[in-house]
């Protein structure tokens, strides 16, 4: 077996949680930051117009012509956009499997069809039409005839909740479902089978382009019977016509769904907002409405399910803030590196918090490897707790703490790059680990010793981190652990935009504290560049 499966069994397929809360990630749609402000009335108008944006995505995966990644003159594995579309994680009862469908036209046919969610019903129909994708006059229709549907009916039973359990207990209430009826494995597999999943919310939620928080909130901790959590790709439109995601995180990486969310914003951006084409609307099927045949386990399994998903997200505190101070322009005119800027200023903010290091995850891309993902690169350095002890300490002169402060910098930015060529340690230790339970061979002493878990071992960071990027896309995971907080960062030319997430069970931690902190250290760190003499 290669590491890639025992990395992928181990994060992802092997847990027992509900991936929908703590492995799934989530966050706003950027485009009230320019022609889609929030307004009430344009739900269905926008999402049609997204819709079209996003099957012209597909469709250049499908016709093998979406430009290849590069970092400098590197090609970068493209093999996870094949599981954006078309793919969803099966529960199993001591193990999830990831089933994909995606094909090219070169592979042969692959499946066209929408899922939608509304009301707690689920309905379907095709993007397709004689060969020819649904225009947004088309495709508004068709949502708003489900939208009317559920708004003169009453409200569906929610199965999708199930979504959100503990994996063992959503593969029995899926096993009890099929045995209940053949129909209904034909069903949950058009689901699987199916593009993606547009989940209409009649959440309203306030947010403007300084504070994304309630939208990414809802994103991550929303409605759920109007998220398919198992699915790669949910398109989350509330009623006031603003936008988030949530996807699971198995089959492909935040940077797979930036690169799709770039796109629409990008599209958005150039046509304004609007269709400027044909308002036809060929004689199209109207969609279809999946009934399942349930029993009262069943339902009693979904009401469960909502119960325990809502008393669990309760506990879940995030803030999503944008610093507009100053970005990556004045970060880059001072020599820094962008992204080591934001971790560097994370470590002393966390030590002022804490009187601690906090030992921190942040993605590192592997993917100028085949089929690489991530490895895990650890911002929390010597370097860098020398630092922040000479930050703290009054005898120390601003001329020194420069000096320290840029010998983290040069420490920060080297393990990064080892960590993309493939000289990380973390996934080589998780193979040792499992060769060695495999193989039935004692368990090497370095994974029982304390020390391990403390430096955030077998996944007990107490920083998760990840940069989303340097576009207006966002994102927000929950944290690892706890005791932790779960910090998604993109940086723009002229701010720096946060989402922080920690659990509220926790006295120790708090995420709006946090950020406020961490925009404090933004300026201290510009201030020593500025004034301090070596």
């Amino acid at each position: 077996m290669q590491l890639e499966e025992w990395w992928l069994n181990t994060a992802y397929l092997e847990t027992r949680l509900s991936t929908q809360i703590y492995h799934n990630f989530g966050g706003p749609g950027s485009y009230i930051e320019h022609y889609w402000p929030v307004k009430e009335g344009t739900q269905i108008e926008r999402t049609s117009i997204s819709v079209w944006h996003i099957l012209k995505f597909w469709e250049q995966m499908r016709k093998e012509t979406l430009a290849v990644h590069m970092s400098g003159l590197k090609p970068l594995d493209m093999d996870q956009f094949r599981m954006l579309f078309c793919t969803c994680k099966v529960p199993g009862i001591v193990q999830d499997s990831i089933a994909n469908y995606f094909k090219t036209e070169n592979e042969g046919e692959c499946p066209s069809h929408l899922i939608v969610l509304c009301e707690g019903r689920i309905f379907e129909f095709d993007s397709l039409h004689d060969g020819q994708m649904l225009s947004p006059p088309e495709i508004f229709r068709q949502l708003s005839y489900i939208k009317n549907k559920c708004g003169n009916e009453p409200e569906g039973p929610g199965l999708a909740a199930l979504t959100s359990e503990e994996r063992t207990s959503w593969a029995k209430t899926r096993n009890h479902l099929i045995r209940l009826h053949p129909k209904n494995l034909s069903l949950l597999e058009k689901i699987q089978r199916s593009l993606f999943v547009i989940c209409l919310d009649e959440s309203k939620p306030q947010a403007t382009p300084e504070d994304y928080t309630e939208i990414t909130r809802l994103s991550l901790a929303g409605n759920p019977t109007l998220r398919w959590g198992d699915k790669s790709y949910n398109l989350i439109a509330f009623s006031n016509g603003s936008f988030a995601s949530n996807c699971d995180h198995a089959p492909f990486d935040a940077m797979v769904l930036v690169s799709l969310s770039s796109y629409i914003d990008s599209k958005v951006f150039e046509t304004e907002g609007k269709w400027k084409g044909s308002d036809k609307v060929r004689n199209i099927p109207l969609p279809e409405e999946l009934m399942f045949n349930f029993d009262q386990k069943v339902l009693n399994d979904i009401t469960c399910a909502k119960d325990k998903y809502y008393k669990q997200v309760s506990d879940l505190q995030l803030v999503n803030y944008a610093f507009t101070t100053f970005g990556k322009a004045l970060i880059k005119k001072h020599h820094l590196h962008p992204d080591a800027f934001v971790q560097i200023a994370l470590q002393l903010t966390y030590y002022r918090c804490h009187g601690h290091p906090g030992c921190c995850y942040e993605t590192a891309t592997t993917r100028q490897f085949y089929h690489g993902r991530t490895e895990t690169m650890r911002p929390c350095t010597t370097e860098i707790v020398e630092w922040c002890k000479s930050m703290v300490d009054p005898t120390v002169t601003q001329g020194q703490r420069k000096h320290l402060m840029l010998k983290a910098f040069a420490r920060h930015n080297k393990l990064m790059k080892e960590c993309e060529n493939g000289r990380g340690f973390d996934r080589h230790l998780l193979g040792l680990q499992i060769l060695a339970k495999e193989h039935n061979l004692p368990v090497p002493e370095l994974f029982l010793d304390p020390a391990f878990t403390r430096s955030g071992g077998g996944g007990n960071f107490v920083l998760s981190t990840s940069l989303v990027g340097y576009t207006r896309i966002a994102g927000a995971v929950v944290p690892m652990v706890k005791h932790g907080y779960g910090l998604f960062y993109r940086i723009r030319d002229d701010r720096i935009v946060v989402a922080c997430s920690a659990w509220k069970s926790c006295p120790d931690t708090d995420a709006e504290n946090l950020s406020k902190e961490l925009f404090q250290s933004f300026q201290d760190i510009i201030q020593m560049m500025s004034t301090a003499q070596m």
